[in-house]
């Protein structure tokens, strides 16, 4: 299988080297540079054609950009997949910018530690043959639907509740520092969520602050097309916006 992987960042790039590792033929494009041990092509349009799948794991901010950049030079029966995060009604903006197959592909766990054993929630056109072709290689991709953003929506209201319990946890750990309590506090909430959880919560909100703000800002947005206040997702991207301040 060929594939064109566009963003070659820590999630596009570990993509590419496990499905390289597989014994897919895999070609790279990013603006920002190279990937050691990926072939990289000298644009998007040219890591595409021939490719029997292309990956865009760039941003949800350039995932249009990038999709209209390659239509012209997609294969016919190629599936175009849209790995970012990013709300419902960009997916299907997407899908309609790209001829052929498309795939609104929702990652459900860090791609960095997890590479193609991810898991994965599929939707749109291209969904099944998406999890056809990837199923094999150790990604457990689940079709949820055929209608592109489904899969993007599930993702974004599972957001809601996780980062709005991570924001929970770091108001709560800030304010029984204040007032000298933050050890009993995060014994307290490892009790309840346990250990693990809490620090992944707590580690994962700084680290991937800058991600997750537009995450959150585009779980706040489905939110309200779906008719709900969105005051959990709206205060969790406001937390994220102050964590990333703080760098």
């Amino acid at each position: 299988m060929e594939v064109a992987v566009l963003g070659l960042g820590e999630a596009g790039g570990r993509l590419a080297e496990d499905l390289a590792a597989a014994g897919c033929t895999v070609r790279g494009w990013d603006p920002a540079g190279t990937r050691e041990g990926i072939v990289s092509a000298s644009s998007a349009p040219s890591a595409v054609r021939g490719a029997d799948v292309v990956l865009s794991v760039n941003a949800a901010a350039v995932a249009l950009d990038a999709a209209q950049s390659v239509a012209a030079s997609l294969a016919v029966d190629a599936v175009f997949a849209d790995l970012n995060t990013s709300s419902p009604a960009l997916k299907r903006e997407l899908a309609t910018a790209v001829p052929g197959l498309f795939a609104d592909v929702a990652l459900m766990g860090p791609v960095p530690v997890s590479g193609l054993g991810t898991p994965a929630l599929a939707s749109g056109t291209g969904g099944e043959r998406f999890a056809e072709l990837f199923r094999p290689l150790g990604m457990p991709v689940e079709v949820v639907g055929a209608f592109p953003g489904d899969a993007a929506g599930f993702k974004l209201l599972r957001s809601v509740f996780l980062k709005g319990i991570a924001a929970a946890a770091i108001e709560s750990l800030e304010a029984a520092r204040a007032a000298g309590a933050e050890e009993r506090v995060r014994a307290d909430l490892a009790s309840v969520i346990g250990e693990p959880l809490l620090e992944r919560l707590l580690s994962g909100s700084r680290a991937h602050a800058a991600r997750r703000v537009d995450e959150m800002w585009a779980a706040a947005a489905y939110l309200e097309e779906l008719g709900v206040d969105p005051r959990i997702a709206s205060a969790a991207a406001e937390w994220l916006e102050q964590l990333r301040e703080e760098g």
